[in-house]
């Protein structure tokens, strides 16, 4: 008898070298424009403004972003993803940078070799982690400020499931995907992230496009940076 996926294992688990496969054309090519109402060329404009040549990728999907993005000169890239089949892949296609790779839980406490970023991606994971919007945006933010050096940024993007006015496709897209545990975003607001923002970083932005929130934070606050002192 096969034992039974958890909450977060619903959320990754769909994500296969075979799924992989066609993730970006459907996801990049299709969902992005026609249903969540956010094209791909927003997210890559967000990752051209703000990686770095010391970056930390989290849910790294298949490296996709990072491909059209990183500079081609020598730099530090670390993939982080619970998900083994996402992070080969990724770093397959990444090989030339020599990533290094991390499969870690993103709402346990992380703790990384030679942690000390100064930007880290995270991507379309926050909709896809169980739990209620606030409780996980302070969990996942509590545990990327532990990696980030005290000047450096955290940006991304999510699907929300309230506060937006989604199209009919998207809704029904959305319910179907909380049902099978692939989405946990019924109560992930825009307000969730912004809070989360607030309480970690000096400066931080927020744009929706349709369906999905795109954010940076940059320099942590105080609280948080004396975390660091030691490091």
């Amino acid at each position: 008898m096969e034992a039974e996926l958890s909450d977060a294992q619903k959320g990754y688990g769909v994500y296969t070298r075979r799924t992989l496969s066609f993730y970006d054309r459907f996801v990049h090519g299709i969902a992005n424009c026609h249903i969540w109402k956010c094209p791909t060329d927003e997210l890559l404009d967000l990752y051209r403004e703000h990686i770095s040549t010391n970056h930390l990728e989290v849910g790294v999907g298949t490296g996709m972003l990072l491909e059209n993005t990183l500079p081609d000169v020598d730099l530090r890239l670390a993939l982080l993803d619970a998900n083994r089949d996402c992070l080969d892949f990724a770093a397959e296609k990444l090989e030339k940078f020599r990533p290094e790779i991390h499969q870690e839980d993103l709402l346990e406490k992380l703790e990384l070799p030679g942690a000390g970023f100064d930007s880290i991606g995270l991507n379309y994971v926050l909709h896809c982690l169980p739990g209620k919007g606030e409780e996980k945006v302070k969990i996942v933010f509590d545990n990327l400020c532990s990696l980030l050096r005290e000047k450096g940024t955290l940006f991304g993007s999510s699907i929300l499931g309230t506060d937006i006015e989604a199209p009919w496709l998207a809704r029904r897209m959305m319910k179907i995907y909380n049902k099978k545990g692939i989405f946990s975003n019924e109560d992930d607001s825009l307000g969730t992230v912004m809070e989360g923002l607030q309480q970690h970083f000096k400066t931080f932005n927020v744009e929706v496009r349709g369906c999905v929130v795109i954010f940076w934070g940059k320099g942590l606050r105080d609280s948080y940076s004396e975390r660091l002192l030691g490091r």
